[in-house]
């Protein structure tokens, strides 16, 4: 779909004085004041004891640790939950848990969260006395009233939006559980997980627990690295709070100073940690960790991540790398035939539903969710990809769908989902997520009257300027500024991500040559017209049947600066992230 290029509101630079003049015209625009800028380390962090059930959540932990229970983690099969199981343990551990384990339900088998099927190979496998959720917990009401039967106690930390009513934990910690004052309401699983036990190891130092059992103190700092990976992985809103610990878990890993599985991931992926950015987090680290919850058992990744053996570490590693070169393949096959019956069905601009609900019985469930996001890309629609729940037999429509549901801004698309289900009792088996993401169950054959219903809500809700895809920019550079130092100075500002984009800036150049790369992206020399100095620029994935273009002598940019490393040179590069023939 064609985007239309908008300007964002640029305040003053004033308004940020000490800060380079780009620097503070960039995050003026980003809605930063001087009295939100970072005051550097951890100290800047909103106090943990504005969340709610803390005090319930530590005295908890507090009783586990002097009576040594068994305590059980519950986690989620992405990166975010990956990553919040692997603190847990680590740090429970460190803080003198003796008995710490975890359990992650497969997709495939129990699905998402603390369900009865869950709880009942916990007791049998595990015999926990503590059930501790990570990254889930906030609608697993029968998994929390099944525990309780069982006499385990529950703690849920989770960071999704609650239902009407709230499970009957023994304590839950959840920064968007109702009455909660804790300002940022954007923290990941990982985060929330950061907060508690952070908070325990202080109200252990108080008590003594340290001095009294001949325990090294540990330094919470030293996992902001899972934090940084997690919030990043999970498209966390960088507000200021998240983008405080996603800056110093970062500046751990520059240092070198991160757990063995992350840096085997990073090697695997060919990163050089000392320039990392945020971004490398999101594309190049957390598809690897994800695939083992995609395609096979989260359990692998997480196992990746509480290594401390660097070489036991690489080998996990390179078997996650694995996953995701297959999670590609079978990615590609879904795309291409999701592509292809859109595409048959000829939408216009003014046939283009408000939403779009996609099944195969061939797909996989763990790849939807990337379906669905790819073609909310392609079409600036929300979009809702299904696949069975579990392998039909030939011929047969399976008993229940999954799907995975990706919006546009504006969208709330987890209160589309509660709508539909207000308006259609028993359409949806169960649902849950975020503004921008979502998961949901139903029967199979609801699945017509899910897609009317979806539709519907949708028409009613959106206004037709949303379904307009608008690409937000800074302005445009002058020459002087498109610089390897502009480019440093950028790349050191972050971290950029969600909620804080990274600076995008447009400008006409004279187009000195294009050729394609692997059959997809767009190579070019160009030079702004009050210049004489080339430079190189790439766009990825254009479209074919546009690009390259014979003829054009000039083109619009709409681009990113970027510092390319090749045999240890740093060389500045647009990368483009759309372009019109001038």
């Amino acid at each position: 779909m064609q985007r239309v290029w908008k300007a964002r509101e640029l305040s003053a630079p004033a308004a940020l004085p000490g800060l380079p003049p780009l620097l503070a015209r960039l995050y003026a625009a980003r809605g930063v004041t001087a009295d939100s800028l970072p005051a550097g380390g951890l100290a800047g962090l909103a106090p943990a004891a504005a969340l709610r059930g803390l005090d319930a959540a530590l005295s908890l932990l507090e009783q586990a640790l002097r009576q040594d229970w068994r305590i059980l983690i519950i986690g989620d099969f992405d990166a975010d939950g990956a990553t919040s199981t692997a603190l847990s343990v680590r740090a429970l551990r460190a803080l003198g848990a003796r008995h710490v384990d975890f359990l992650v339900p497969n997709r495939f088998t129990w699905g998402y969260g603390l369900t009865p099927g869950i709880v009942a190979e916990a007791l049998r496998e595990k015999r926990p006395d503590l059930i501790i959720t990570v990254d889930n917990g906030i609608a697993s009401h029968d998994g929390v009233a099944a525990a309780q039967a069982a006499g385990v106690r529950v703690l849920i930390t989770d960071h999704h939006l609650p239902g009407d009513t709230l499970p009957a934990a023994d304590a839950i910690v959840n920064p968007n559980q109702p009455g909660c004052d804790f300002p940022s309401k954007h923290l990941a699983g990982v985060g929330v997980v950061f907060y508690l036990l952070s908070a325990l190891r202080t109200r252990l130092r108080q008590q003594g627990w340290f001095v009294e059992r001949g325990l090294a103190e540990p330094n919470m700092a030293d996992h902001l690295d899972l934090v940084a990976l997690g919030t990043v992985a999970d498209v966390a809103s960088l507000d200021a709070n998240n983008r405080l610990l996603v800056q110093q878990g970062l500046a751990r890993m520059r240092a070198g100073r991160c757990c063995p599985g992350i840096t085997a991931l990073l090697k695997v992926a060919e990163r050089d940690p000392s320039r990392l950015v945020a971004s490398d987090l999101g594309f190049v680290v957390a598809p690897r960790l994800n695939a083992a919850g995609r395609l096979d058992d989260m359990a692998e990744g997480i196992h990746c991540l509480l290594s401390d053996d660097p070489d036991q570490a690489l080998r996990m590693a390179r078997e996650l790398d694995a996953l995701n070169l297959a999670r590609r393949d079978i990615e590609g096959g879904m795309q291409q035939e999701a592509m292809s019956v859109l595409q048959s069905l000829q939408f216009t601009a003014d046939t283009l539903p408000d939403g779009l609900v996609l099944y195969d019985r061939h797909w996989h469930q763990g790849v939807i969710g990337i379906l669905a996001g790819r073609i909310k890309e392609r079409y600036h629609r929300p979009v809702i990809a299904f696949a069975p729940a579990q392998p039909p037999a030939h011929g047969e429509m399976p008993a229940e769908l999954k799907g995975s549901a990706r919006s546009i801004p504006g969208v709330h698309v987890r209160d589309v989902l509660d709508a539909v289900a207000t308006r259609h009792p028993g359409l949806i088996t169960r649902f849950g997520g975020h503004a921008m993401a979502a998961g949901l169950s139903l029967p199979s054959e609801n699945l017509a009257a899910f897609r009317e219903a979806f539709t519907r809500v949708l028409a009613d809700w959106v206004s037709p300027e949303l379904l307009q895809a608008v690409l937000l920019h800074d302005g445009e550079l002058g020459p002087a500024e498109i610089t390897d130092a502009s480019a440093r100075l950028l790349r050191d500002a972050g971290p950029w991500g969600q909620g804080f984009p990274e600076p995008l800036f447009v400008g006409e150049f004279l187009l000195l040559e294009q050729r394609l790369l692997k059959e997809r992206h767009l190579k070019m020399s160009v030079c702004h017209p009050d210049s004489n100095r080339v430079l190189d620029a790439i766009a990825f994935g254009v479209d074919r049947s546009v690009w390259p273009r014979t003829g054009c002598q000039r083109v619009r940019l709409a681009y990113r600066l970027d510092l390319n490393q090749f045999r240890g040179m740093e060389t500045l590069q647009l990368r483009v992230e759309d372009l019109q023939p001038a």
